[in-house]
């Protein structure tokens, strides 16, 4: 019966599970970023590629 009693008095489980759940939580969080970022850069460089097409066709007339 002891055995079980220090089982449950036991925390060292339940810090490990709160650490996966925080380190889960910002890797969700990293992901999201880093497709807005991915999604934003993308629009910044079709923005400048489309300029910049649109310069050498002007200056090319």
């Amino acid at each position: 019966m002891k055995f079980f009693r220090d089982l449950l008095s036991d925390n060292e489980g339940a810090t490990a599970i709160e650490y996966g759940l925080i380190a889960a939580l910002i890797a969700v969080a990293a992901i999201t970023a880093m497709g807005s970022l991915g999604n934003s850069l993308t629009n910044t460089f079709n923005t400048v590629s489309g300029k910049m097409n649109t310069a050498n066709t002007t200056a090319s007339a």
